[in-house]
């Protein structure tokens, strides 16, 4: 295809975009991605390939998604009377949200440094985006929010709960304020992505605010390979979310694992209370390892910052251990990584490679 046609055809700033990079990762000990790395086990695991095997691939999804919905308002904590809205991942469901509010001149209003599709799937959508940028601490900057939601009158505002790619778990309170100055204007869509690991939530608050829409994904639980999210509000707003959503936009493979494994919650359970306890253990380690910040965190990652971290990065790929280089992300994270989580060996491995990473620098320094 010619660069002209191109250009004829493909919206300047889609042109002008990059597609969202996933790096490979084949031989590195990957926590990059706030993956569970923990699998089924091997019972469960025959019995889900069973399940999966009688699937009749031949045939269209039903489009109700019944079964699986109701089983997620059950384990989920999903208040009576509220429904669930299924979407191919978060991504999905964002940008069903940024389509379906998509008026002319609404707008997006989120914290910054925080996920990176709010803002994309807005652009996408033609809504104009707003980022504020959070306290130094990356705590919510309650003031400068209040000021931006009176300016602009956003359509969306989005609170990660807690947030990547920091960790934190915003104060409560604040966000409180946030949903009452929005009001009948707007949305407050809560993205509580890592929940599992926070055990703090605003889904049972959902018959407080009308104006709330708390969204969720099986991801962050262990089932990241079979991509579904899920979102709950007031009916009348998932009704119009619905019109918006694809049509057998989850398929049977999906839909079939989830109910599977929706009914082998306490597994899962299980396995984000061992990374809770993880998390405490290695943001401990690496405090230990020398002149290294550890922010706090309520999710499944842990946000560090040291000197030299471009380099530090480049090490840690040496030694084959792939985490996220967060400093280009955002200027409030300025020599920053972002580290998963993970088994008790993956862990060790990733902090022998930190200590040899740094130890190589402070060599290098000296000659």
């Amino acid at each position: 295809m010619s660069k002209s046609l191109v250009e004829k055809i493909i919206r300047a700033d889609v042109r002008a975009l990059s597609a969202y990079p996933v790096p490979d990762a084949a031989g590195f000990v990957k926590l990059d991605a706030m993956e569970n790395p923990y699998t089924l086990p091997q019972a469960l695991r025959a019995e889900l390939g069973q399940r999966l095997a009688d699937v009749a691939l031949n045939r269209y999804p039903v489009p109700s998604y019944t079964q699986l919905k109701a089983k997620l308002c059950r384990h989920m904590g999903v208040p009576a009377g509220f429904d669930v809205l299924l979407g191919n991942g978060s991504d999905e469901l964002i940008s069903i949200v940024s389509v379906a509010c998509a008026k002319a001149g609404a707008k997006v209003l989120a914290p910054e440094p925080g996920f990176v599709m709010y803002g994309v799937s807005a652009k996408f959508a033609g809504l104009d985006y707003v980022g504020v940028p959070l306290k130094a601490d990356f705590t919510l900057d309650l003031d400068a929010m209040l000021a931006a939601i009176a300016d602009h009158q956003p359509a969306i505002t989005y609170l990660a709960y807690p947030n990547n790619p920091t960790g934190t778990l915003y104060d409560a309170d604040d966000m409180e304020a946030i949903l009452r100055a929005v009001g009948d204007s707007g949305i407050v869509v809560v993205d509580e992505a890592y929940q599992p690991f926070a055990q703090e939530s605003f889904m049972p608050r959902l018959p407080e605010f009308n104006n709330l829409v708390v969204m969720r994904t099986v991801s962050k639980l262990g089932l990241a390979g079979i991509r579904l999210g899920y979102m709950s509000a007031d009916a009348a707003l998932l009704q119009e979310f619905d019109k918006v959503r694809p049509p057998y936009n989850i398929n049977v493979l999906t839909q079939t694992a989830a109910e599977f494994v929706l009914d082998h919650t306490a597994e899962l359970n299980r396995q984000a209370a061992a990374l809770r306890s993880a998390r405490s253990d290695l943001a401990a380690a690496i405090s230990a390892v020398g002149a290294i910040e550890v922010f706090p965190s309520a999710a499944n990652f842990l946000l560090i910052r040291l000197a030299n971290a471009d380099k530090v990065f480049a090490g840690l790929l040496q030694r084959k251990v792939l985490v996220k280089n967060a400093g280009k992300m955002h200027p409030l994270l300025q020599n920053c990584l972002r580290v998963n989580v993970s088994t008790p060996e993956e862990n060790a491995s990733f902090l022998v490679a930190l200590k040899e990473s740094l130890q190589e620098l402070s060599r290098e320094s000296l000659l």
